[in-house]
């Protein structure tokens, strides 16, 4: 099923996972779409340790993440104000306020580098994703 191939595109790293992809691509478009869609989203962010959300908010753009922001749910959007201080917290909603309507399309793309630059991140080492199940939770 598309499940359990999202499952196993997010198990992969990030050159295996684009090469499947790409000949999946070529071969059935439709499935393609359909396993990406499944496989770890921006929303998922929600299960990075708090530490591996302050790597990340020093990696990717202020306006990107703004713009990410506008289009992710309440949780996601207070666990990044969280791991900012109030002064950026602060700026980052009136910049988001400011912006006003902006294309779906624009959101998720910002969200979408988002995410890989969470997953190169991952990649080497630096931060924790939890994509599966109890497996993959961490004990302080």
């Amino acid at each position: 099923s598309h499940e359990v191939m999202a499952d196993i595109f997010n198990s992969l790293d990030r050159n295996t996972e684009n090469r499947f992809m790409t000949g999946l691509e070529e071969r059935n478009r439709e499935s393609a779409d359909q396993i990406k869609s499944l496989m770890f989203t921006f929303d998922d962010l929600i299960r990075v340790d708090a530490t591996g959300i302050q790597l990340l908010l020093r990696q990717v753009e202020k306006d990107q993440l703004a713009l990410a922001l506008k289009g992710s749910s309440e949780d996601v959007k207070e666990l990044f104000f969280r791991n900012m201080s109030e002064r950026a917290g602060k700026m980052m909603q009136e910049d988001m306020e400011a912006m006003g309507a902006v294309r779906l399309k624009e959101v998720d793309e910002a969200q979408a580098a988002i995410v890989n630059a969470a997953k190169t991140l991952a990649d080497s080492g630096e931060i924790v994703m939890a994509v599966g199940g109890g497996d993959d939770e961490l004990v302080y």
